[in-house]
C-alpha cells in the first residue's frame, strides 16, 4: 500500500541546528560541540539521530559551525546505514535562520523538519506531520510544557495558533507552553530565510510572524535540553535511566 503523504515521514529532509558555540556549557565541554556531549555511553547526536530513524527519518543535514570538523570525524567513525547524512558548515557564525539559508541547497523537502541539536522531545513525527498539513501547511511549532521561569513562553489561541512569543519571567515558576525547538517550514518560509541571510530564526522571523500564523502542536513527552551544565547533567540522568530500563527488558 502506498505511504500515506499527509504522514509519510520518509519523505522529510530534517535539518538539525548543531553549530552554536555552546558557551555556557564550555566549562564542562571545553571545546567538545554540544552535539557530541558525552550521555552514557554515546553522544548526545545518536540519540537524537537514532530517534529521527526510529520515527521513519531517513535524510538528515547537520548545520555545523563550531566544532564542525570533530562532528565529521564521529560520523566517519560511526558511519550508519539507517540514514542519508550531510554537512553544511558555516565558515563563521550565521545564527539559525543563517544556518538553515546555508543549507537550503541540500533541503529539498517540502515542508522540511528543523530541529535544535541540543534539545530532545518524545513526539510523534506523523502526527505532527498530520495536524501540519491539516493547518494548512506554512510553519508550525512544537511546544513543550515548562517553567516559565526557564524558558520563554508561546502563547496559544483557541484555534491552536500561536498568539505571541513571550520572554522568560524571573520568579514565575509556574508551567507554560515554551518552544521545543522542533520546527516544519514549508518552501515560501525557506525562501524568506534565505532572504535574511543571517540571524536568529525565532527572534528574526518567527516573532515577526502576524498573531495566528503559526500552527502550535502541543506535545506533552518527556523534553531534554542540554544547553546549560545543569541540563546537561539532568539530561545524562534521564537517558542513562532510559537506557537501562531498555537493557532490562
Amino acid at each position: 500500500m502506498p505511504a500515506d503523504p499527509a504522514t509519510d515521514i520518509s519523505a522529510i529532509d530534517a535539518a538539525i541546528l548543531a553549530g552554536g558555540l555552546g558557551t555556557r556549557v564550555a566549562g564542562v565541554l571545553g571545546d567538545v560541540p554540544k552535539v557530541l556531549a558525552p550521555v552514557g555511553d554515546r553522544v548526545f547526536l545518536d540519540h537524537l539521530l537514532d530517534r529521527l530513524a526510529a520515527q521513519g527519518i531517513r535524510r538528515v543535514v547537520l548545520c555545523l559551525g563550531h566544532g564542525a570538523a570533530a562532528v565529521e570525524a564521529h560520523l566517519r567513525r560511526h558511519p550508519r546505514r539507517d540514514l542519508e547524512i550531510s554537512c553544511s558548515v558555516e565558515a563563521e557564525p550565521l545564527g539559525t535562520a543563517g544556518a538553515i539559508a546555508h543549507a537550503r541547497a541540500l533541503l529539498t523537502s517540502d515542508p522540511v523538519l528543523v530541529l535544535n541539536g541540543d534539545t530532545l522531545i518524545e513526539l510523534d513525527l506523523a502526527a505532527f506531520l498530520r495536524a501540519y498539513r491539516a493547518g494548512g501547511g506554512g510553519i508550525a511549532i512544537v511546544c513543550a510544557l515548562m517553567p516559565g521561569d526557564r524558558y520563554g513562553r508561546v502563547e496559544i489561541d483557541a484555534a491552536g495558533r500561536v498568539a505571541r512569543f513571550r520572554e522568560k519571567a524571573p520568579g514565575d515558576a509556574a508551567p507554560g507552553w515554551t518552544s521545543a525547538g522542533v520546527y516544519l517550514l514549508d518552501r515560501a518560509t525557506l525562501a524568506a530565510i534565505a532572504a535574511l541571510g543571517r540571524g536568529s530564526l525565532e527572534r528574526d522571523l518567527l516573532e515577526r510572524c502576524p498573531p495566528g500564523s503559526i500552527h502550535a502542536f502541543r506535545a506533552t513527552g518527556g523534553f531534554i535540553d542540554i544547553g546549560t551544565p545543569q541540563t546537561l547533567a539532568a539530561a545524562r540522568r534521564g537517558l542513562d535511566g532510559a537506557a537501562g530500563r531498555r537493557g532490562r527488558r
